[in-house]
């Protein structure tokens, strides 16, 4: 299996930050959220002059072999289609790149569909997507992995380029099934807990989704206790790839925004396998799908934006980007109260 060197920010750099935080011009907290972000970020970059460069959004999309189980209202084509508007602008992802100034890549890891060679996507299909979980493994070993080194090469390329930040994004239709199951094998959060409308199921729609993926987990013979064994059998390509680029941007100590429900699913499982990738992770939302308060509640971490937004795409990790930037900005350009030569008027 494809290894990374996760390991823990050195905390040696911690009491400078966190003192250059507490001389700055301001009351001691006033800024909140920003001073724990500045921190943080500092951190990860080892340095008491964090910056953001080049961010950049990677998304990749796959088919799912469970759409066959009618849990989607979305039918199966909706994801390559969408793929072909993501080209021409026109996604929700698209613009909010166009504002905050993020390059978006566009992956295909296994869409169920030939994309023309020139279009301007990464072409990168593993299979026409996976297998039905309902029967048998999503995927074998052998994809699994494709798809994990799939996800660290779009990382590396992006570091190349100058980026230090950035977030991930998905397309795969009934990838939030995927993500339900994976939260609850997870964190043993009941599935009822964990299973939502997706994109736009009604009542009868979840009840009916409920049961194929507790009849899924419940014929489910392999160990429970293993990541990998459950991310093979019940993932998506689009889900494993943003794992390996999770894996690899942490190795690299970049900063990592992370989406909603599908990328939060996704940063849990990698946090299963290497527990310290959360100290390089900001989580930029909490969704309006069911379970995602759950799910980042039970990882103990808290979001920067709760905008009742479950789009994915990475959407609500490039909105939240902005905050981020204000985090950086204010650990380095607000004055402190010796450069300034002002009076500090507290401990």
């Amino acid at each position: 299996m494809v290894t990374f060197n996760i390991r823990k920010p050195d905390q040696k750099i911690r009491t400078a930050l966190e003192f250059k935080n507490n001389d700055l011009t301001k009351p001691k907290g006033a800024l909140g959220r920003l001073e724990d972000l500045a921190i943080q970020i500092g951190l990860i970059q080892q340095t008491l002059t964090p910056h953001l460069s080049n961010p950049h959004n990677i998304l990749f999309a796959g088919d799912h072999g469970a759409v066959a189980e009618n849990i989607s209202k979305s039918p199966k084509e909706i994801t390559w289609q969408v793929l072909y508007n993501f080209v021409q602008g026109g996604q929700g992802i698209n613009f909010l790149c166009n504002q905050h100034g993020f390059k978006l890549v566009i992956v295909d890891v296994g869409v169920d569909h030939d994309f023309e060679l020139d279009m301007p996507i990464v072409h990168r299909k593993i299979a026409y997507g996976t297998r039905n979980y309902c029967h048998e493994a999503a995927m074998n070993t052998k994809e699994m992995e494709m798809a994990l080194m799939c996800g660290a090469e779009q990382v590396r390329l992006a570091y190349n380029r100058g980026c230090n930040v950035l977030s991930f994004g998905e397309m795969g239709i009934t990838n939030t099934s995927a993500s339900a199951i994976w939260m609850s094998l997870f964190t043993g959060i009941n599935l009822k807990l964990c299973v939502g409308a997706g994109s736009g199921l009604d009542n009868d729609g979840v009840r009916h989704k409920y049961e194929v993926l507790r009849s899924a987990i419940n014929s489910f013979t392999g160990n429970r206790e293993d990541a990998w064994e459950i991310m093979r059998y019940f993932g998506g390509f689009e889900m494993v790839a943003a794992v390996g680029g999770m894996m690899q941007a942490a190795e690299l100590s970049m900063v990592i925004l992370v989406d909603g429900f599908i990328m939060t699913a996704c940063m849990l499982a990698a946090s299963r396998i290497y527990p310290d990738i959360l100290d390089y992770a900001v989580f930029g939302h909490q969704g309006d799908e069911t379970g995602h308060k759950l799910m980042l509640d039970a990882m103990k971490v808290r979001p920067l934006l709760h905008l009742d937004m479950r789009l994915g795409e990475g959407t609500g990790a490039v909105c939240a980007y902005p905050i981020v930037d204000s985090a950086v900005r204010m650990m380095c350009e607000m004055r402190t109260f010796h450069s300034a030569e002002m009076t500090k008027y507290f401990e």
